[in-house]
């Protein structure tokens, strides 16, 4: 048996790795035109400010995949001939396959924006965007980041350390307030004003203006401002990269169509991670999930289905963690934006935040049971967050136990106290 998977990132790896496990004697290759190993993709901010080099960011030493008799090939895959079973690549020959995993993952939006191609307008995604902002960020002074989000503040953090001034262009009323709740996210608004980056609420690019030689010159908005800069950041979202089954007969939509055990519609054809879509029944929205603890799920399942399980990928209690300049974000369950456009009947807040904005924990719950947490500025360990949410814990569980999910080191200030006193005033 022959598998081939498309894609070298933490899906396309945990997949192999649980193919190998489950199929000792099946013949594994991996494709990927960006890299010939895998590597952390989060960890390119840290490559570039300096904090890593690139060796350091491959979770498996070089020798892990022959040990394991999995094939990389470094290539590009052109085009999928799903009638013959085989791939055909940018430089190599066809190659063919019994089982095939697309497991392409995001490309950073773009909307069409006028002057969206000029030289000095990148996204950041992936190697090739790292090596192309090493380029733009030479002799150059000013900066304009389109768009919130994780992948926005990271490259403004990058930018930030090579002395840039950085000025976000933000749609939304607040930052990140599609995500974050209002209190969130007015932190991380002060945040960026305290790091001197200028923050515009309510704004959106318009137009990227050429200098005359073909390079970004400037910006204009929506609102008819002129800002002067040498690069522009666009960070306005991902979406599922779709381009290798546009010509070819595989079902999608916003993603590529898969049931509960990640299979595609055509035999023998699977797809998992940020480019799959799964199909829900019902009247629920179909599934994409694009953060990387996601993807390493499900990884793991498309592997076992592939090698023959009878796997069904289930999300679990939502996690996702990131970080806003110093300000360490962990969130788990159930926790709705500054719209509330997913609350649910009954659903209350719990909130306390330090006066130095730095710090904050939000409980969310139906007045019996925890239904979410958003922990901002304090390390919680995610096995206990996590069971909170999962064993329906009550408000006055958690707060007489608060204690437990601090992990900070011994010399770090606690809170719990503080936080303790507050939130049991509020409790009703």
């Amino acid at each position: 048996m022959n598998v081939v998977i498309i894609g070298n990132g933490v899906t396309g790896v945990s997949a192999a790795i649980r193919i190998r496990q489950l199929q000792p004697d099946w013949k594994i290759t991996m494709i990927s035109g960006e890299s010939e190993y895998h590597y952390s993709r989060p960890a390119l901010m840290y490559i570039f400010m300096g904090h890593m080099g690139y060796k350091n960011t491959k979770p498996y030493e070089n020798s892990f995949w022959p040990k394991n008799d999995i094939h990389l090939i470094r290539d590009w895959v052109t085009e999928i001939d799903t009638g013959s079973k085989r791939l055909l690549m940018q430089k190599l020959d066809p190659i063919y396959y019994d089982k095939l995993l697309i497991a392409t993952g995001s490309k950073s939006n773009k909307f069409g924006w006028p002057g969206q191609d000029l030289k000095g307008v990148q996204s950041l995604y992936d190697l090739m965007d790292l090596r192309e902002l090493y380029e733009n960020t030479q002799e150059v002074k000013n900066a304009v980041i389109v768009g919130g989000g994780l992948i926005g503040i990271e490259l403004a953090e990058m930018l930030h350390s090579r002395g840039l001034h950085v000025t976000f262009l933000v749609r939304e009323k607040s930052y990140w307030d599609n995500v974050l709740p209002a209190e969130e996210s007015s932190m991380i608004n002060n945040l960026i004003k305290q790091e001197n980056m200028e923050l515009l609420l309510e704004r959106e690019l318009k137009e990227i203006i050429d200098d005359g030689n073909g390079r970004v010159g400037g910006v204009i908005t929506n609102k008819g401002e002129k800002i002067d800069c040498g690069l522009v950041g666009l960070t306005a979202g991902v979406s599922p990269n779709l381009d290798l089954i546009k010509e070819s007969n595989i079902p999608g939509g916003r993603g590529i169509l898969v049931d509960g055990g990640l299979r595609t519609q055509i035999e023998d054809i699977y797809s998992a991670g940020d480019c799959a879509e799964i199909v829900t029944e019902g009247e629920g929205r179909n599934l994409i999930q694009q953060v990387w603890y996601t993807g390493k799920m499900q990884g793991k399942v498309v592997g076992e289905t592939i090698a023959g399980m009878d796997s069904v990928y289930d999300p679990g209690i939502w996690y996702n963690s990131a970080k806003f300049l110093n300000l360490e974000y962990q969130t788990y369950g159930q926790v709705n934006n500054a719209q509330g456009l997913l609350s649910i009947p009954g659903e209350k807040n719990l909130y306390w935040e330090h006066q130095n904005h730095l710090h904050s924990l939000r409980l969310v719950h139906n007045g019996n049971e925890i239904l979410g947490v958003n922990v901002m500025g304090l390390r919680y360990s995610h096995k206990i967050c996590e069971s909170w949410v999962r064993d329906k814990r009550t408000p006055d569980y958690v707060l007489d136990n608060l204690f437990q999910a601090n992990f900070d080191p011994e010399f770090f200030k606690r809170y719990e106290s503080n936080i303790v006193g507050t939130l049991k005033e509020q409790i009703i």
